[in-house]
């Protein structure tokens, strides 16, 4: 069946209409608001054919039309439009970028919220996963006869402590002697994801110069393999959790109760946000959630970059009924505004 110019403006007008008032329009209603010159006759026979294409399906036997994913799926590839932001929208995201752009983490955090507020929907923000680690300084700490502490400090600038447990824990002069070998034999070493800290022949040198004391070095290894492993992991915020409650959409408790579960799965939501390796921004629609529990839901994804290093990702959940248009302009807003800020600092 041909999808004719007229066809996609009276699918147009649903996606908009539904969007704006989240009730199924009429052709009584697109005929008198949208000024099209034909008749509701007329609009009725057009929306009973992009019924049959499966652009729009009818909720109710008495009810008008709404868009089925298929359709929402042709007007964001199609018939979106995206607008410039508004004054507030530009000054809120330059706000929270020059208040934080010395941490870059705390921005990330702060332009969820940001992105929550402006979009009225969920955002979620993962930070990347570091590549590599480089060890900048370690140091052991005493604590008491069966404890001491490994303060291990990353290129990253990350200071983490472990608690270590031995049997009996050395003196303090001892302890400082194992950090000045530790320092000398581990400092600026390079660690992949898996946090293995020792090459070949490592281990022998240090256990000889550990005079022996294999149960402190073994100890001591685990920890610092045990800091190098969480600091690998990706961290996620999210922001306006809340705000799924205020879309009808959601005023069922079972389909809330399944959001919020799965908003809750750290796994789960570095998943859905799969960096695609650029800014562009990505659009998942419903049913193409390969989520099952976000399936009524659509998600709005971008990376967040500065040439070619990521400092996350950004994505906005909403319902499938949300304002694709205003949320992609807001994800395109920060997204240039941090590339930009970063890219400047990053040339001197």
């Amino acid at each position: 069946m041909l999808l004719n110019e007229r066809k996609i403006r009276i699918l147009e007008a649903i996606v908009n209409d539904y969007i704006q008032s989240a009730e199924p329009i009429g052709s009584r209603t697109i005929a008198k608001k949208y000024g099209m010159g034909i008749s509701s006759a007329t609009i009725r026979n057009e929306m009973s054919d992009l019924e049959e294409m499966g652009l729009i399906i009818q909720p109710h036997a008495s009810a008008g039309r709404i868009p089925s994913d298929k359709g929402y799926r042709l007007y964001v590839d199609r018939l979106m439009r995206r607008r410039s932001l508004t004054e507030d929208e530009s000054s809120v995201l330059q706000q929270v970028i020059t208040e934080n752009i010395s941490q870059i983490d705390y921005m990330m955090r702060e332009t969820a919220k940001a992105i929550a507020v402006l979009t009225k929907c969920t955002t979620v923000v993962s930070e990347p996963r570091a590549k590599r680690t480089v060890i900048r300084h370690l140091q052991l700490v005493p604590v008491d006869d069966g404890s001491f502490v490994l303060v291990l400090v990353t290129d990253s600038k990350v200071v983490k402590n472990h608690l270590v447990y031995v049997e009996r824990a050395p003196d303090y002069e001892t302890l400082q002697y194992y950090s000045a070998i530790l320092n000398s034999v581990l400092a600026g070493r390079s660690v992949e994801g898996d946090g293995d800290i020792l090459e070949p022949g490592t281990l022998e040198r240090l256990t000889e110069q550990f005079a022996g004391d294999r149960r402190v070095l073994a100890a001591v290894l685990r920890a610092a393999r045990s800091i190098l492993t969480s600091e690998d992991e990706a961290h996620v915020y999210t922001s306006g959790v809340r705000n799924i409650l205020g879309f009808p959409e959601f005023s069922d408790i079972g389909k809330a109760r399944d959001i919020f579960e799965a908003l809750e799965e750290k796994d789960m939501l570095i998943t859905m946000l799969g960096r695609n390796g650029s800014e562009d921004i990505e659009i998942i629609i419903g049913e193409e959630n390969s989520l099952e529990r976000l399936r009524g839901c659509s998600v709005i994804k971008t990376d967040c970059r500065a040439g070619e290093r990521s400092f996350g990702s950004i994505g906005v959940i909403g319902p499938t009924r949300m304002d694709y248009g205003q949320a992609v302009s807001v994800l395109d807003g920060i997204v240039a505004r941090i590339s930009a800020v970063i890219n400047a600092l990053s040339g001197g």
